[in-house]
């Protein structure tokens, strides 16, 4: 089971979006995602019966993002005794043997099947020896990761600690802050930070260990990597560092080595997971990266009248 499966994650997220109008629980989930219906008019008109996984929504909100979606193996079938128009499952393993079995339900019962989102998440297999892990990157992955410590040493003292639990808020005020600088807005708003907030709370009691590490440099907070560890998979939730602090440095490239690293030596995890998403230059996750999943959002259309008018938009 991974992180976006656990009661913390799930309960948290349908603590704090749950009481949107219209949505309906459907299923909790256990070992799986939960389910819910959401109903509204698309356009103010059509009236929809969409649904979905708890922790994503197709069209009417954003919030953080849930991955690794996952059905129940034994009866992917249960979706099809709730009624729904469409039903749109996002960010599922594309491989996973549910999705293979719905799909082919799908067909038995003449759904319209479209493939409305694509995506890998990458990972890095920390089994084996980190100095193994940096002579198979590419020579300018492994400056930026590893080789420029040197460079942030000579500007200043560097120190890397774990702001969970005392410095909570704090650490989140920090992450706000460098995305505002970054790209114009903060990280988290108030509603996503609570469920955060909520989450890191709970998922101590299902095993799961925060690490919200913050990297300074004489005293001074830089870079902040957001991440969680639980059952053995450290997972990279979210970053931030200041902007053009020096211009031989990539800061967050270089504080995820840091993480890496310390993955790399905990024997206890065996794989960082850096999940779904790009940067803001460059695919830095598929350089890292050792592992990679591919991931699939799928509509199922059961409506005639959203069939046509699928088939209508598709084909143009």
């Amino acid at each position: 089971m991974n992180l976006f499966l656990t009661r913390a994650w799930q309960d948290a997220w349908w603590k704090y979006w749950g009481s949107t109008p219209g949505f309906e629980l459907v299923s909790e989930g256990r070992g799986c995602s939960g389910l819910y219906l959401d109903r509204y008019r698309y356009k103010g008109v059509l009236p929809v019966t969409c649904l979905q996984f708890i922790g994503t929504n197709y069209r009417r909100l954003s919030t953080p993002r849930t991955e690794y979606n996952s059905l129940p193996i034994a009866t992917p079938d249960a979706i099809f005794s709730v009624d729904w128009s469409e039903a749109v499952l996002a960010d599922m393993q594309e491989d996973a043997p549910a999705v293979r079995a719905l799909l082919d339900l799908a067909g038995e019962r003449q759904c319209l099947v479209r493939r409305v989102g694509d995506d890998v998440a990458y990972a890095i297999e920390t089994n084996g020896l980190f100095s193994d892990y940096l002579a198979r990157l590419g020579s300018g992955t492994r400056l930026r990761l590893y080789n420029r410590r040197s460079v942030l040493e000579q500007v200043g003292g560097v120190t890397i600690g774990n702001w969970w639990p005392d410095k909570l808020v704090s650490f989140f005020e920090l992450l706000n802050d460098f995305h505002r600088d970054r790209w114009g807005q903060p990280c988290f708003n108030e509603t996503s930070l609570a469920f955060h907030q909520e989450f890191l709370r709970n998922i101590v009691h299902e095993g799961g260990r925060p690490e919200l590490s913050v990297l300074c440099v004489s005293g001074r907070p830089v870079s902040v990597l957001y991440n969680v560890l639980y059952r053995n998979v450290a997972y990279n939730l979210q970053a931030g560092f200041v902007e053009n602090f020096h211009k031989k440095l990539a800061l967050g490239t270089l504080h995820l080595g840091y993480s890496i690293e310390a993955a790399f030596d905990n024997r206890e995890v065996e794989a960082f997971d850096l999940l779904a998403g790009g940067g803001k230059n460059e695919d830095y996750k598929a350089k890292l990266a050792t592992v990679r999943t591919p991931l699939v959002s799928l509509m199922l259309v059961r409506s005639r009248l959203f069939k046509l008018l699928y088939r209508i938009k598709d084909s143009r």
